[in-house]
């Protein structure tokens, strides 16, 4: 910063100061917000979990390959539900979980069904086709909007329109660590090294109608299951970014204050050492 005045050094300080402030907002408001979504993730885990153990358990005891949702193809043109934020300012969040999907979908007739801002404007950039369903900004999605996803998306998979339907969202781990992840939830993976030998469980009317109203269930719980996942996830590395930012400004606001120090002090210097030598030549 050679040359550069203490008037200018103090602007800098100035700007830097009111940038700190901003992130340090932005900062508490993401952990006000993630203590939410962690409330509200843990909430929703209990019922999700039991339903997956229900649907788990009826595949593992039936002896038949009596659904549609559990007949697994070799086919080429996958569906991926990808979740990720309205807003950046949240570090790598999005961007981790968009190189995962694109590693994924490359040389394949795959369909990305958005869900955020985000979302929206990297596949939309990238022509990459989605089917016709609207769906509200991620922060604006609801329970009841993730089930009535969750039969559109049943729907195009009886129809054959795609032959696997994965999520892809960013797993909570904890506040300093999130991770992209993609799961299968169509078709249904049968867990055929956990069938019982024991008796058969009967369903009225039949299997296959038991199977097509849990399964759009368990669909929508996965989905929202994902969706909270995410939300916590974005406020985490909002919140961890902002740190970062704040404590940048810190470091750069101590160094500029030195300099602006010396600088002063230099400036002082110089003006006695000028009244010195006149004060001699008099």
């Amino acid at each position: 910063m050679a040359g550069i005045s203490t008037k200018q050094i103090k602007t800098r300080i100035r700007s830097m100061e009111a940038t700190r402030q901003i992130t340090k907002a932005m900062e508490m408001v993401a952990s006000s917000k993630l203590r939410r979504a962690q409330a509200q993730a843990l909430a929703a885990k209990p019922y999700f979990e039991t339903l997956y153990g229900v649907i788990q358990d009826i595949a593992a005891t039936n002896r038949e390959n009596f659904s549609p949702y559990l007949k697994a193809t070799e086919g080429v043109r996958p569906l991926y539900v990808v979740i990720a934020g309205d807003r950046g300012l949240a570090g790598g969040y999005n961007q981790n979980v968009f190189k995962l999907v694109q590693s994924r979908v490359q040389g394949l007739q795959a369909g990305v069904l958005p869900i955020g801002k985000k979302t929206v404007e990297y596949f939309a950039s990238r022509n990459i086709p989605a089917p016709e369903i609207r769906l509200p900004d991620m922060t604006e999605v609801t329970m009841g909007d993730c089930f009535t996803l969750s039969k559109q998306l049943c729907g195009l998979f009886r129809d054959g329109v795609y032959d696997r339907v994965y999520i892809a969202y960013t797993d909570f781990e904890s506040v300093l660590s999130q991770v992209p992840y993609i799961r299968q939830i169509l078709p249904l993976e049968s867990p055929e090294t956990e069938r019982k030998s024991g008796p058969v469980t009967l369903y009225e009317p039949s299997s296959e109608e038991v199977f097509d109203t849990i399964i759009p269930e368990y669909v929508g719980g996965i989905l929202y299951g994902g969706l909270c996942e995410s939300r916590a996830s974005e406020h985490a590395a909002r919140r961890n970014a902002m740190d970062s930012a704040t404590k940048n400004a810190d470091e750069m606001i101590s160094d500029l204050s030195l300099r602006y120090n010396r600088a002063r002090q230099a400036a002082i210097t110089q003006e006695i050492t000028e009244i010195i030598a006149g004060a001699k030549r008099s």
